[in-house]
């Protein structure tokens, strides 16, 4: 099992299949362009687990914030359903977690929609509790 940035657009190719379970809106080809523009212009950063073959993957980024100082968002975290409770995700997270702690981030973050239950309690489980609610408006159409 290996944990890794994906550094080529080939390797976000291959975190395409199990992103896709949590992002079915973007083909393969707006997936790596989004990608690609999101690390160009936000610092944004895809982490995947390889264990013949991607079993988790997340997305994360860097900034600094007035509360908290230094920290890293995690802004996906996905398993694929088939790899689901054998300790990918968890093994990703905290994979994250250290990678924040060796950048000098102050706080791990991340934010998820009110319905999706059995995220919520794995991040619980892992150490992350509720800490904030957070409020949005659409304002594109």
């Amino acid at each position: 099992m290996k944990i890794e940035l994906a550094k080529t657009d080939a390797d976000v190719l291959a975190c395409y299949p199990v992103m896709a379970e949590l992002r079915p809106q973007y083909s393969e080809q707006e997936f790596v362009e989004k990608v690609r523009r999101l690390t160009t212009e936000h610092g944004f950063q895809l982490a995947y687990l390889d264990d013949d073959g991607i079993k988790a993957v997340a997305g994360i980024r860097m900034g600094d914030w007035l509360p908290t100082g230094k920290y890293l968002e995690i802004e996906d975290l996905v398993t694929a359903e088939a790899a689901r409770s054998k300790g990918y995700g968890k093994a990703l997270l905290h994979w994250v977690i250290d990678y924040a702690k060796q950048n000098g981030c102050e706080i791990v973050k991340l934010v998820s929609a009110t319905h999706r239950v059995d995220a919520h309690r794995f991040y619980e489980r892992e150490g992350m509790p509720k800490t904030a609610w957070m409020f949005g408006v659409r304002v594109a159409e």
